[in-house]
């Protein structure tokens, strides 16, 4: 995951084609949010407060259950986006600011802190402390995401791309089998803040237009930090082997992961950082 200097940078990137990142970013599946609902105990009306909304992937999900959501959005253009999908929930407000910065001024309790493929983006010294500190008592905080899977029996395209990334250096490893992928679970830093009650995985597929895979590779952090030159001749050169193949719908396999930690109780909780919050970026 991004961290040091190049985090800040990095992920407000994503609101540079909001339009193509709400076309292809893939939603988990219905049973995680149905999860999410019974464990964390939330009822009809709850608030939850959700860190990074983008385009409203998770925020949709969680206002179709009948959370009133504030969701908070670092990128205005993905803002934008998010409160066109969620214009029909009246429960549902969306902040243009990063989480750091965000103030609530609302005076219903927050029963729940929801962060979906976005926790890495916050800053550490505030990633576990801001919400415990803004959660009501025997509130909860939900951590989501989607990791990309590499099934035994995927298209040959999947393993076969993996020279256009040796050839341009891209970072990192290929994505793992299904099974290799675990349920992610609250580190060690969490632990003064949380207790974690239940973790779970939701192995699924997503699928793609060649142009759509294309336009979701563009939008990845991995894909924007090699700069404007190799990420260019890295997309071409996945497009022309896309282009070789007759541009095929592709299958994406994804591990979506859901864990769930309860507040600890007032007294046990350490303060949230007293320095002031960093700058929105």
């Amino acid at each position: 995951m991004p961290e040091g200097g190049s985090r800040l940078g990095l992920r407000a990137g994503f609101d540079a084609d909001a339009q193509a990142y709400d076309r292809t970013r893939p939603v988990c599946p219905d049973v995680l949010f149905d999860d999410l609902i019974r464990v964390a105990g939330l009822e009809p009306g709850d608030r939850v407060v959700e860190i990074g909304c983008g385009t409203g992937q998770a925020t949709v999900p969680l206002a179709e259950r009948g959370l009133a959501v504030t969701a908070v959005e670092l990128g205005s253009a993905l803002a934008d986006l998010a409160r066109v999908k969620t214009a029909r929930f009246p429960g549902v407000s969306v902040v243009t600011t990063s989480f750091e910065n965000w103030q609530d001024t609302d005076a219903a309790p927050v029963r729940a802190v929801a962060v979906f493929n976005a926790l890495h983006w916050i800053d550490p010294e505030w990633r576990y402390a801001k919400p415990a500190a803004i959660v009501a008592p025997g509130g909860a905080m939900v951590v989501g995401g989607c990791r990309w899977a590499r099934p035994a029996d995927a298209e040959p395209f999947w393993s076969d791309v993996d020279e256009d990334y040796r050839a341009v250096g891209f970072a990192g490893s290929p994505p793992p089998h299904p099974e290799q992928i675990s349920a992610w679970h609250f580190p060690d830093e969490a632990r003064p803040y949380f207790d974690e009650v239940a973790s779970f995985r939701y192995p699924f597929h997503w699928s793609y237009t060649a142009a759509d895979y294309l336009a979701q590779l563009a939008t990845q952090s991995g894909t924007r930090a090699l700069g404007p030159e190799v990420s260019a001749e890295f997309l071409a050169l996945v497009g022309h082997r896309l282009d070789a193949l007759g541009s095929p719908r592709l299958t994406a396999t994804f591990v979506g992961q859901l864990a769930i930690g309860v507040r600890q109780p007032a007294g046990k909780t350490p303060a949230p950082p007293a320095t002031p919050a960093p700058p929105a970026t």
